[in-house]
């Protein structure tokens, strides 16, 4: 699930996305995003997950629960170019980044895994280094991927075993479908 050639013969790799959302209406804007993610080029979204409600991470003060799902693309955009392409799409769907690491927001996109690449840049980060920790990743991940390897780390459904039961506390299935 790593690599493939489509009929330019151009690579084009899978990548794990991460969508949050927890302002405004985050059913409507992750809609939203995966229509945008659709209309990048050298791209095709191949599945999305179902969808939880997740207790917000790391934060001290009160805010909404996010909606959280995964979804898988293939691509041939570069992770750089990626980056820079969901980063639009966030600021578009009304994302304001501030200097709390955790604040609400209207759109969250993350890259989890980009093939089977390690990536440590300024701006950069991938396998996500937190992938591991968050059940609101793994639970969907498991739905659409439960024997992907992540590199460096093992396999999804295996972190999923893995991971500390505090980690799901007050995860959810949400019922809200994402079209891909």
């Amino acid at each position: 699930m790593t690599q493939a050639k489509n009929a330019s013969t151009k690579t084009t790799e899978w990548v794990g996305l991460g969508l949050g959302a927890n302002l405004g209406d985050p059913g409507a804007c992750l809609s939203q995003a995966l229509t945008r993610i659709r209309a990048l080029p050298e791209t095709q979204i191949k599945a999305v997950s179902p969808t939880y409600w997740t207790p917000p991470w790391g934060v001290t003060e009160p805010q909404p629960d996010y909606l959280n799902a995964v979804c898988l693309i293939s691509t041939g955009l570069s992770p750089e170019d990626l980056l820079m392409a969901l980063q639009v799409i966030e600021k578009d769907l009304g994302r304001v980044r501030g200097r709390e690491r955790y604040a609400a927001r209207t759109l969250d996109l993350d890259i989890l895994f980009f093939g089977d690449r390690v990536i440590h840049t300024a701006d950069l980060h991938v396998p996500h280094p937190r992938l591991h920790q968050r059940g609101f990743v793994l639970l969907p991940l498991s739905d659409i991927a439960p024997y992907f390897e992540v590199v460096g780390l093992d396999r999804v459904d295996h972190l999923l075993e893995a991971l500390d039961e505090d980690a799901l506390d007050g995860i959810r299935p949400a019922h809200i479908h994402l079209a891909p």
